[in-house]
């Protein structure tokens, strides 16, 4: 029997990215943690980049006094138990109230995202309280766009996932997924290969970019450790590149609606 290499994907918190405000280069600043790590970016690698500092280095925060609440607001501030202001500024995100109930609006994103209260986020925003920070504009458009900034400053093809946090159907917990994605396929189709008894696979399909953003979660942590960027390396990933969008489930085949 012949040995086989054991397979590793190593994933590298980057130390050292500074507090992210409007306007910054995001491109910069990571490669400026990377000189700070002693990793060399080469092609094939994957950066994991927190949606915070994209949404931050967009300037997609807001102050619930710039909401005014309509009285769907109120209606929905009283179930959830929220301050309608911030309800109004999930409205403003949505098109579509899923599900309401004590401390949760499920809402159907702009984007297409079905999730709680529109990625709406107080946490590590800033020190106001009446602060909120929204999703970037268009995630897998940033994720093009640093994609393309960094290949071009270190002379690599490398992918780049923004990544946040999620709750699901059926389990408790939430666990990092892909909402941008560039440079890879973010879904991946293995149709047509063979199983171990190689019987050809017939519908599987894999959310590569879901399980590096949920891998990468582990590293970044969910409170106070400051790590908003993960390299990884040692993926061998195959297929045409797609992005994050590839992995909303239409309207009509979602169960869950």
């Amino acid at each position: 029997m012949s040995a086989r290499a054991a397979k590793r994907i190593t994933y590298t918190g980057l130390p050292g990215i500074p507090l992210v405000g409007e306007g910054d280069d995001l491109a910069e600043m990571i490669s400026a943690a990377l000189r700070e790590a002693v990793i060399e970016l080469i092609s094939g690698d994957v950066l994991v980049v927190a949606q915070k500092i994209v949404s931050k280095a967009e300037g997609r925060r807001a102050k619930l006094s710039d909401f005014t609440p309509s009285e769907e607001a109120h209606r929905l501030a009283a179930i959830v138990g929220k301050d309608p202001r911030h309800v109004e500024a999930i409205l403003s995100e949505s098109t579509e109230v899923i599900r309401a109930a004590e401390g949760v609006l499920i809402v159907a994103h702009r984007l297409g995202f079905v999730m709680a209260n529109a990625g709406i986020d107080q946490s590590n925003v800033g020190e106001d309280e009446g602060e909120v920070l929204l999703l970037p504009r268009d995630p897998d458009a940033a994720a093009a766009r640093l994609k393309s900034e960094l290949d071009a400053r270190h002379n690599v093809d490398i992918a780049v996932i923004i990544n946040d946090s999620f709750g699901r159907p059926w389990r408790n917990g939430v666990v990092g997924v892909a909402i941008g994605a560039a440079g890879l396929p973010a879904l991946q189709s293995l149709v047509g290969r063979p199983d171990l008894h190689g019987r050809a696979l017939r519908i599987t399909e894999v959310a590569l970019a879901d399980e590096l953003a949920a891998a990468a979660s582990l590293v970044m942590g969910q409170s106070a450790e400051g790590i908003p960027v993960v390299h990884v390396s040692g993926l061998a990933a195959t297929g045409r590149p797609s992005n994050a969008a590839a992995l909303i489930r239409p309207k009509e085949r979602d169960l869950f609606r």
